[in-house]
């Protein structure tokens, strides 16, 4: 599981992967500017912490490096997500206290990521053996 990014960690991982592109220092540097004085110092030894830490790649351009993340915000979240639920001593009750923090539009990407992690043969009118349609049999449709 990975830690949790720290604060200028994630804002500089957020660059990363948002452009997702090989960026260099100066890249980072100039839009982290945008929002704080920060030194380009800083923002090198961020992404070479990142880079040991397995967070990004990185290729030697002349003098200077390009970063490249090594897998996406979404897989980071789900494993924070895995690792706060796995450590819980009742997975089914954090489950439900998640569910009960959740927006209705986080509710609706809930149900359409559990559609798709179900694959195709689970799509809406057609029944499978689990489904509550099937219990009823031919003479309940």
């Amino acid at each position: 599981m990975p830690r949790p990014l720290g604060e200028l960690e994630d804002a500089v991982m957020t660059r990363v992967w948002k452009w997702n592109r090989p960026v260099t220092v100066r890249e980072v540097l100039e839009d982290l500017q945008q929002e704080r004085s920060i030194a380009y110092t800083t923002v090198m030894t961020v992404l070479d912490n990142l880079h040991q830490k397995g967070w990004v790649r990185r290729e030697a351009e002349g003098r200077a490096y390009r970063y490249e993340a090594v897998s996406t915000r979404a897989a980071y979240a789900a494993a924070l997500m895995n690792d706060a639920w796995s450590q819980s001593d009742n997975p089914a009750a954090a489950l439900v206290a998640f569910f009960g923090m959740m927006s209705e539009e986080q509710r609706e990407a809930l149900r359409d990521a559990v559609r798709i992690a179900q694959g195709p043969e689970n799509t809406p009118g057609q029944a499978t053996q689990n489904t509550p349609e099937d219990a009823r049999g031919p003479a309940g449709r």
